[in-house]
C-alpha cells in the first residue's frame, strides 16, 4: 500500500469517528474541515493510482458527505432555475 491510501484509508476513519460523535452544529464544521483535506487528498490519490481508484474514493467520500452535496446540488439548480422550482 502506497501513502496515499492509507491516507485516504485514515480519512475514511476519521470521517466516520466524526460523525459517531454528537455535535452542536449538526457536524457542519467536522464537514467542512474534512472537504478541506479530502479534496487534495483526493487529487494525489488520483495522482499516484489513477483515475479508477480516485472515482472509487470520490464515490466513497460523497457518501460519507452526502449532505453537503445535497445541498450544493439545491444551490445550483436553484442558481440555474432562478428559483422558478422553488415550493415554498
Amino acid at each position: 500500500m502506497n501513502t496515499s491510501l492509507v491516507l485516504t484509508l485514515l480519512w475514511m476513519i476519521i470521517a466516520n469517528v466524526s460523525a459517531i460523535l454528537p455535535s452542536k452544529d449538526n457536524y457542519w464544521s467536522r464537514a467542512y474541515g474534512l472537504i478541506a483535506i479530502g479534496v487534495p487528498l483526493l487529487g494525489y490519490l488520483t495522482y499516484e493510482n489513477g483515475p479508477w481508484v480516485g472515482l472509487i474514493a470520490l464515490a466513497a467520500g460523497a457518501s460519507m458527505l452526502r449532505w453537503p452535496i445535497v445541498y450544493l446540488g439545491r444551490w445550483l439548480r436553484h442558481l440555474v432555475l432562478g428559483g422558478a422550482n422553488d415550493p415554498s
